[in-house]
């Protein structure tokens, strides 16, 4: 089914609705043929070929159910919407999505059906979950990516309903209160509130994140800490949250009706205990606002207690494979992120290595050190499984991150976790208090060590952005180890093998060009050199971090000079002053414009212009010294139904 996502996203033409109702319809004629009348090989070999044709028809299917308005032109004026979701920006700013959104002259039918704004003025309205609010706010289109083959943000804010984002700097005001609807996001940003009012600073706004997936307390410093110290899982709600709570509330259920001899000796207190745990991995669920990671995380855990009620094994390769299909056709999309990808990965190791050695009867020290034998092998496994995903998404590695997890993750389950359930639980009696601070305590230590750990010299290793193949590769391999019995399993090392010698052989592009022609950036010697010191720093600190340069723009700004695509010659024309001057190519090979010329060159060079990159997209230059190229990002996107219409 994944190689069928994989190859609808992978298209560079959008396939028709017919063809993926052919799809659809011959996968599922084939899956039925397969179950019905396949043979000791022709039947997987039928299932196989349905998934991938089912995969297929189901990403298509996905993206046309999410369709809807996206803006196509630069907006300013007022902006008018109900409040469903608040965070904060990569800049730190509050940050809004409205839904019901009214734009001034704008015909009703282009308005898209989300925004997302960021808050950079002062003063205005608190924001309160439904409330409709408007302000006076600049909006575009969601951007491509920043490079040719990058990461396609337009893709992404595609499946989340996002048509349109932006920013406003001045204040925000109430239209109307809170209405009837969304009762869960404000019981939720209400218990947050309430968390960080009990626990101040950035203990509070780490439990308010962990209980209620609301981050917006958190501080930029936080989160690099986090990240540089490979402890950034612990912010997200994903398979370890819901896996410790589950795990809490099964065995406290089970420990209670098993105390109580009526119940234990009449009913089956083990699969009760698991129907208990699903409830509250349930509720867990919407309290955090249902997100991505959550949803995929609950239904990981809930096939799991399932095989629990069924006299199943709860921990096998089937269960996680079960768990993957049912994410998969409720989000297809999710195959491309970095959340899918590193808790499958994480998983399917986990459950294959815990799987061989309990097989192969290999003794894990006195009971007493069991427990300490198996978090630092669950560390070290998840870790080892997880680090070449993170290293392709967030081009970096921890260096110490499993000694960070080593100390933290334990703290996380034995005392974070159970805290937070039993404060929830004594929450309506206001007596929550003491499980809040003790929460506190463990998230305080967490927070130092990530701070102590993050302080460490070369505590991150950048590392270069790798090709498309790699990260397939990779899967490819892994799964052939794990999955195929005997040697055989052997030649799943080939593909990893591949894989490493096409990462090690990347190459960057020498010249990247950002989609309004504001930045430039030419790879020397000493790294990438950037044409100015500020200004696009999203897009400069993107380039560098995939070209695995930890310097800052300002210092790639330094290595700058006229000459470094020799014998190419690249020249800049900034500005709308500039852009009037009549002018010729001159020296020039390349002439870029940051607005458009009123009089066009003259001469034989290649002129870039916005309206030249608003149909392109970012450009890089690609290829050997005897055949180098431009190369845009819509080339290598192509038309799909998120690109620019």
């Amino acid at each position: 089914m994944a190689c069928g996502i994989g190859t609808f996203f992978g298209l560079r033409v959008e396939p028709s609705v017919a063809a993926l109702a052919g799809s659809g319809a011959l996968g599922a004629g084939l899956l039925a043929l397969a179950l019905w009348r396949g043979g000791e090989w022709s039947g997987p070999l039928g299932v196989a070929v349905a998934l991938v044709l089912l995969g297929f028809a189901l990403a298509g299917m996905r993206a046309h159910q999410v369709a809807g308005p996206v803006l196509g032109w630069r907006y300013y004026g007022p902006v008018e919407g109900r409040i469903v979701g608040i965070d904060r920006s990569a800049s730190d700013r509050l940050r809004l999505t409205l839904d019901r959104v009214a734009l001034a002259r704008v015909d009703p039918a282009r308005v898209p059906r989300r925004v997302r704004i960021s808050l950079h003025g002062e003063g205005g309205i608190a924001p309160v979950p439904a409330q409709r609010v408007m302000t006076t706010a600049h909006l575009a289109p969601p951007s491509g990516p920043v490079e040719p083959g990058g990461f396609d943000f337009r893709r992404h804010a595609w499946f989340q309903g996002v048509g349109a984002v932006g920013y406003a700097r001045v204040p925000l005001l109430a239209v109307s209160p809170p209405a009837g609807g969304q009762r869960l996001f404000a019981a939720r940003m209400a218990l947050a509130d309430h968390v960080r009012a009990r626990l101040p600073g950035q203990d509070g706004a780490f439990a308010a994140a962990v209980m209620t997936g609301d981050r917006s307390g958190l501080s930029l410093a936080t989160l690099e800490a986090m990240r540089v110290s490979n402890l950034a899982h612990l912010l997200a709600i994903s398979g370890l949250h819901m896996g410790l709570l589950a795990g809490f509330v099964f065995a406290a259920a089970r420990l209670i009706l098993a105390a109580i001899p009526l119940v234990a000796l009449r009913w089956p207190v083990k699969k009760i205990a698991a129907a208990v745990a699903i409830a509250a991995g349930a509720f867990y669920l919407a309290l955090s606002g249902g997100n991505v990671a959550t949803e995929r995380a609950f239904v990981m855990v809930a096939v799991m207690l399932v095989a629990v009620m069924l006299d199943r094994r709860a921990f096998s390769l089937r269960a996680v494979a079960v768990a993957a299909v049912i994410v998969l056709c409720l989000r297809p999309e999710a195959l491309l992120g970095p959340g899918f990808q590193m808790s499958f990965a994480a998983t399917v190791a986990l459950v294959a290595v815990f799987g061989w050695l309990r097989d192969a009867e290999i003794p894990l020290g006195p009971r007493w050190l069991r427990p300490v034998l198996a978090v630092v092998i669950s560390s070290a496994v998840a870790g080892a499984a997880t680090a070449p995903v993170a290293a392709a998404h967030f081009n970096q590695l921890s260096q110490y991150g499993l000694a960070a997890n080593l100390l933290s993750v334990p703290l996380m389950g034995l005392v974070v976790m159970p805290a937070a359930v039993v404060a929830v639980l004594l929450l309506p009696l206001g007596i929550d208090g003491l499980p809040l601070w003790v929460m506190g305590q463990g998230l305080r230590w967490i927070l130092g060590v990530a701070d102590r750990v993050a302080a460490l010299e070369g505590a991150r290793i950048p590392v270069m952005a790798p090709g498309p193949w790699v990260l397939p590769l990779l899967a490819l391999g892994a799964l052939v180890l794990v999955l195929w019995q005997g040697r055989g399993r052997l030649a799943g090392f080939l593909p990893l093998a591949a894989a490493m010698l096409l990462w090690a052989g990347a190459d960057r592009p020498r010249l990247l060009i950002s989609d309004n022609g504001g930045l430039v950036g030419v790879m020397t010697g000493a790294g990438r050199a950037l044409s100015k010191p500020r200004g696009g720093g999203f897009i400069a600190e993107t380039w560098l971090e995939n070209d695995g340069d930890a310097v800052s723009q300002k210092a790639a700004h330094g290595r700058w000079r006229d000459d470094l695509l020799a014998p190419l010659r690249i020249e800049l024309v900034q500005g709308r002053k500039a852009a009037r001057v009549p002018r010729g190519c001159g020296t020039a090979d390349l002439l870029v414009f940051t607005a458009e010329p009123e009089v066009p060159p003259a001469g034989p060079c290649r002129v870039i212009t916005p309206e030249t990159l608003r149909r392109s997209g970012a450009l890089a230059l690609v290829g050997q010294a005897d055949g180098l190229r431009l190369q845009s990002a819509a080339e290598l996107g192509g038309h799909r139904l998120w690109s620019p219409q």
